[in-house]
């Protein structure tokens, strides 16, 4: 019997085929395509050929090409439309990729040959890019325990696998309380609801089978209740169950799990030879240590901290002016700020909204990359995991550029967030090969017949995730492994960040955000008031982002805590948290840590990013405005279309002529004294 998984693709531009192949493929094709690629191992590492650059480097550049097509496939819709029988072999593949992944890097053999090209590398005339990917591969299998031997070595691959296992529980976890709750509303409790959270409430009901509107813990969904409810009940309901995931109790439960994934992540940092694992996670990214990663938080905490105390006293004070007591609540926050802004801005969500349709913003975002890199956009009939996404093709001046796909709705089977990811990167190594990248978002569906219609948080979401996108499509390098996002994680978020400013370009929005009805587009008096918001509630949201930051930070700086919560409680109190203000992801729901190693004693690389964006942004400004052709092509040569050729300091340095300073950020956050 033949898998269509481990056939060539006869699809337009080489999709997957989604439609030929059933979930019961991808067990089968990821076996053998494991069996592939310890073949082709195999084949390098005993070779009787002296090693050199292409036997061995570029060798084994190309040697997991099948398993990591079909992988390429499998977390795609593992993320984005999981199911039973999908979530089953995730737990079952997790330790067995941890495994393989640790055959290959224990391969001793292997490794003689990687450290005899290492030992020669001066006289093999080598290009710049060539000698980056000898570096990043002898540092991969360096840094995976390539040199450790005996009980060391065995351990150490036992940590890892049982590493995997825990973060497929935990994210199984979170997903399934995310699904496992909703809070039923009756008529008299959508009273104070706008129309669109009634809306998305009923379709959301319909979706889940319920008898009327309810509430879930999307996020597009619960922020909107959060922020416009009147029923202080209900909002403390809501938020609650929101915090709470992952904190149930039961068989979803994940504070055991972190806890577990916290000590086994410090064994494996002294395995290798390091204080703690902060400082072997941050070896390879721009901050290189902790303290780096703390002085840049603490420089931005104080006047974050201090900006949100005195919007606490605000917004208690309009609490007690509706005849409330006691201090405000974490479940207050988002109201009274909310009714704070229309006072304060005149603008609220049901206003904007109308202008904010999601084809509209797609099309900006587009727009804004045909303007900056000349990119076209063609949507295309394409087979797809998911009714709900969308396929186009990009190219330039002719050229085939990518694909890119867009999935935007929240639905039960889609983990919580937004996030770019591809079925395959770009890479010219034995061909010419372009990006599958795609947009995965957690938009509110409108009920049938209506239009999508988004709040400006989500607009901005839009553009991050798109900013992802363009590194991904843009990427111009030989080897896939240091292609698109194969960066440091505190310079990834660069590209995403700094695409979020084209949002607020005025002219973008003259453009584009027009009546969903009308046509009109948004008047000039309504553009300055959302341009005027822009920094508003910055104080709350660099308090919870920054808490969560240091938080991270601390877990991994030195011996692991035995109780995650208790330190996470007594981490709060040390930086004097507000009350009403809780960290932005705590620990049993905070996936970008525990799901997987991708931000642990990462999280605040957001924020190292945005010192860079706000100057990357500023250089835009300097020079001739946000559409300059000139200061464009220099940030695609020398970001978006380098992935990791090169150290990011000095990708950087070569678009802007320096690193950046605090400063930028500090004033585009509204946080500048």
């Amino acid at each position: 019997m033949t898998n269509p998984l481990l056939e060539a693709w006869d699809t337009p531009f080489g999709l997957p085929p989604f439609g030929a192949f059933t979930d019961a493929d991808f067990g089968p094709a990821i076996e053998a395509a494991m069996q592939e690629g310890r073949a082709a191992i195999a084949a390098i590492a005993d070779q009787e050929a002296e090693p050199d650059f292409a036997n061995t480097i570029e060798a084994l550049e190309t040697a997991d090409e099948p398993l990591d097509r079909v992988l390429g496939v499998f977390f795609v819709v593992s993320g984005a439309d999981s199911n039973a029988d999908r979530e089953a072999l995730m737990r079952d593949l997790s330790p067995k990729l941890a495994d393989y992944s640790s055959e290959i890097f224990a391969n001793e053999t292997l490794f003689r040959r990687i450290e005899a090209v290492w030992d020669k590398k001066d006289s093999l005339d080598l290009t710049e890019e060539q000698e980056r990917l000898l570096y990043l591969t002898r540092r991969a299998f360096v840094r995976a325990g390539a040199e450790l031997e005996g009980v060391s070595a065995d351990r150490l691959r036992q940590v890892k696998s049982r590493l995997a296992e825990l973060g497929t529980s935990f994210t199984q976890n979170l997903l399934a309380d995310e699904r496992a709750w909703i809070m039923e509303l009756d008529e008299e409790e959508l009273e104070g609801l706008p129309s669109f959270v009634v809306s998305t409430a009923r379709s959301a009901g319909k979706a889940a089978g319920a008898g009327g509107p309810v509430i879930t813990l999307s996020r597009s969904l619960i922020v909107p209740f959060l922020q416009y409810s009147p029923r202080r009940d209900l909002r403390r309901r809501a938020w609650e169950a929101w915090t709470s995931r992952g904190a149930n109790g039961g068989e979803t439960d994940n504070r055991a799990i972190a806890g577990e994934i916290l000590e086994l992540r410090e064994e494996r940092a002294g395995l290798l030879g390091y204080d703690s694992f902060a400082d072997f996670k941050l070896e390879t990214e721009m901050a290189k240590t902790p303290k780096a990663v703390r002085d840049l938080l603490m420089q931005v905490w104080e006047p974050a901290k201090a900006q949100a105390l005195a919007d606490e006293t605000r917004l208690t004070a309009m609490l007690h002016a509706d005849g409330e007591t006691g201090p405000l609540e974490p479940w207050d926050w988002r109201y009274y700020s909310e009714k704070r802004r229309k006072e304060e801005h005149d603008l609220d969500d049901t206003e904007l909204k109308p202008y904010l349709q999601l084809d509209r913003m797609i099309g900006a975002a587009f727009d804004c990359a045909n303007r900056l890199f000349g990119l076209e956009f063609e949507e295309i009939e394409a087979p797809l995991y998911h009714e709900d996404c969308r396929a186009w093709e990009v190219t330039r001046d002719g050229r085939h550029m990518a694909v890119f796909i867009g999935d935007y709705f929240a639905r039960g089977s889609k983990r919580s967030g937004a996030w770019c990811t591809a079925f395959r990167s770009q890479k010219r190594l034995d061909g010419e090969e372009r990006a599958h990248v795609v947009n995965v978002c957690n938009f509110a569906k409108p009920a049938e017949g209506e239009p999508a219609l988004l709040s400006y948080d989500d607009a901005r979401t839009l553009f991050h995730e798109f900013g992802h996108a363009l590194h991904q499509i843009l990427s111009d390098v030989t080897y896939r492994s240091m292609s698109g996002t194969s960066v440091a994680r505190d310079f990834v978020e660069l590209p995403s960040q700094l695409y979020e400013h084209w949002l607020e370009v005025p002219e973008v929005l003259r453009e584009h955000a027009v009546h969903v009805e009308t046509g009109e587009p948004m008047p000039e008096e309504m553009l300055e008031r959302v341009l005027g918001a822009a920094t508003y509630d910055t104080g709350f949201q660099t308090v919870e982002y920054i808490a969560s930051a240091l938080v991270d930070l601390s877990f991994h700086e030195g011996e692991a805590p035995p109780d995650p919560m208790q330190h996470q409680a007594e981490i709060l109190e040390e930086i004097g948290l507000p009350h009403a203000i809780p960290m932005r992801h705590a620990t049993p729901h905070f996936a970008h840590v525990f799901a997987g190693d991708g931000y642990s004693s990462g999280y605040y690389s957001y924020m190292w990013s945005e010192v860079m964006d706000a100057d990357a942004f500023e250089a835009f400004k300097e020079a001739g405005g946000p559409f300059d052709t000139e200061m464009a092509a220099k940030l695609e040569a020398h970001v978006l279309s380098s992935g990791g050729t090169e150290e990011p300091s000095d990708l950087y340095t070569k678009f802007r002529g320096r690193l950046p300073g605090v400063e930028a950020l500090l004033k585009g956050r509204g946080l500048a004294a």
